[in-house]
């Protein structure tokens, strides 16, 4: 109870901030989400939450920014209408995929199907194989319908022929750029200092070259706090090699930690 006052106050002290600077808070519009395991929600009695006039009720699924979230955090909802909506649109570009070249066809791929599985990636990080599987699904409709492929053709020759990266290996792609970008301040402030840099020790060690991050202390739950930005980062970036470690350019970074990803992806030496 004490929570829910401090948030419509809170809700209510935005809304006077904004009402100053001739802005407006759409009650119609405004939904909340309450996000937590099964057992935490069944303890949550969340009937509503005040937003100006009007009691706004819980939701089950909400959308910002485009990525679908629901109470569990388990992204199902945004896997499966990025799925849905990226075979809608193979369907549609199979019908004229022969009328177009073969790099024209790989832009619209890009463009209309991929990019969907890329868009806010970085939170499917954690998530099982059988969530993941189904954007795997997508991904290789794509690269069969490319390469003009039967559906009983192996993918993996197709994926390499094209070098793209799998599903899993584009997420950890994101989230690694996003370190760099944050290791070298060119990240935003609130990304920044989710990231603290290992304390070298003094004595020196082949496995402790280069820059390596510090894991924050568990405090959170183990199916969401393994899943943060502050631990996936020094988990995927520790495992890089020192050589990555030591690049200063981003332009390099990203083309060398493509083909290492690339090369562990398909198991290439």
């Amino acid at each position: 109870m004490k929570a829910l006052e401090a948030m419509e106050r809170c809700i209510s002290d935005l809304r006077k901030w904004m009402y100053r600077d001739k802005l407006k808070i759409n009650s119609d519009k405004t939904e909340f989400l309450v996000i937590g395991s099964r057992q935490q929600l069944l303890k949550i009695n969340h009937s509503s939450v005040r937003v100006g006039m009007i009691d706004i009720k819980p939701v089950k699924v909400v959308r910002n920014l485009g990525a679908w979230f629901n109470s569990h955090f388990s992204m199902s909802t945004h896997i499966s209408k990025s799925c849905s909506t990226a075979f809608v649109w193979l369907h549609n570009i199979k019908r004229i995929s022969h009328f177009l070249p073969r790099d024209k066809l790989e832009m619209v791929l890009h463009a209309f199907v991929t990019s969907r599985i890329d868009y806010c990636n970085g939170l499917l990080y954690g998530l099982p194989d059988c969530e993941i599987a189904k954007l795997h699904r997508v991904q290789n409709a794509a690269a069969r319908l490319l390469m003009s492929c039967k559906t009983y053709n192996h993918i993996t020759p197709i994926l390499i022929n094209l070098h793209w990266l799998p599903v899993r290996y584009r997420i950890n792609f994101k989230i690694l750029l996003l370190t760099f970008k944050a290791l070298y301040g060119m990240a935003p402030s609130y990304i920044i200092d989710l990231i603290h840099i290992k304390t070298i020790v003094r004595y020196s060690l082949r496995s402790t070259e280069g820059v390596l991050l510090k894991h924050p202390l568990r405090r959170m739950k183990k199916s969401f706090g393994d899943r943060s930005f502050s631990v996936a980062a020094p988990t995927l970036w520790n495992a890089l090699p020192v050589s990555l470690h030591m690049i200063k350019s981003i332009s390099t970074f990203k083309s060398n930690l493509r083909t290492y990803l690339f090369k562990l992806a398909f198991n290439i030496s």
